[in-house]
């Protein structure tokens, strides 16, 4: 079931609450500097700093273990950083309470889809428009006024709509396969409007023959909204971003259009490291079992 282009009459600004001290990056524009996140001794991130403009797709990536979740997981206060701030226009989102996001603008895509199982499709989407409701989703479990509860649903079935799925809104995601299931976790995501988007793996789950229409629905999320993709596909990444961030064992090594990214020998030395280091553990494990079926 091919993904549609349907998303613009979804998305209008949402109102921003929770206002902070302004951010010398601008309005709408994520705003990380220099943020350190630290595991017990182990150090995630190392002073990351980067920008994503509104209206654009920025890219983060990097080998496996780069701190590329670890760093979303701080835009969106899962993680707080030992130091260093995050911002979202005027808003700071150093340390905030996830719950919080939606009300400011800001939504995310999982890695693990995060779909409730006990409830169908579009009530899953429904979740991701609670802060427009009068009185939120989850009050209308016990009593949402009549007139709510079917603006809740035209909302998500629009957004159902635009990822190609609408007829599957009375299924169970748990009869779904995972690709239709991470497509059911976006719609979640575009129904509250967001202004800053965040994704998380978009692709993982997706056939080949899917990438670029994903890809289209991506740029086009980035005419209402600011896009942040991380994505091991990178001829997805290559062909929808404005600017690439590269991290490497918690540091940013470079950033650039796809083209600069993709002639820098930091970020060349750094994947090919990676696959070094993986074939050396496969020899070294292939020796070992050789070893032990000698000594046997």
């Amino acid at each position: 079931m091919p993904l549609k282009a349907g998303i613009k009459r979804m998305n209008t600004s949402s109102s921003e609450a929770g206002l902070a001290r302004p951010s010398a990056a601008g309005a709408g524009v994520l705003d990380v500097r220099g943020v350190t996140v630290r595991f017990g001794g182990l150090t995630a991130l190392d002073g990351v700093s980067l920008t994503a403009a509104a209206g654009q797709v920025t890219g983060i990536i990097g080998p496996n273990g780069a701190g590329k979740t670890t760093l979303l997981n701080a835009m969106c206060g899962f993680v707080r950083p030992a130091s260093g701030t995050i911002f979202f226009g005027r808003s700071e989102l150093t340390g905030i309470r996830p719950h919080r996001l939606a009300a400011l603008g800001v939504a995310r895509t999982l890695q693990d889809v995060g779909l409730f199982s006990g409830l169908s499709v579009v009530e899953n989407v429904m979740v991701g428009a609670d802060h427009l409701a009068r009185a939120g989703f989850w009050s209308g479990l016990f009593g949402l006024s009549e007139r709510d509860e079917h603006r809740l649903r035209d909302q998500a079935l629009t957004a159902l709509g635009a990822m190609g799925i609408v007829d599957l809104a009375d299924r169970m995601p748990g009869t779904l396969a995972y690709g239709l299931r991470k497509r059911v976790a976006l719609a979640r995501a575009l129904v509250g409007r967001p202004r800053l988007l965040l994704l998380d793996e978009p692709a993982s789950g997706l056939p080949e023959r899917e990438l670029a229409e994903l890809g289209e629905l991506i740029r086009q999320c980035a005419a209402d909204a600011g896009v942040v993709v991380i994505e091991h596909r990178m001829d997805l990444v290559m062909s929808v971003c404005d600017t690439i961030f590269v991290l490497d064992f918690g540091r940013l090594i470079a950033a650039g259009t796809p083209a600069e990214v993709q002639e820098d020998p930091a970020v060349t030395a750094a994947y090919l490291g990676a696959e070094e280091n993986g074939a050396e553990e496969n020899g070294t494990a292939g020796t070992g079992q050789s070893a032990e079926a000698d000594h046997g």
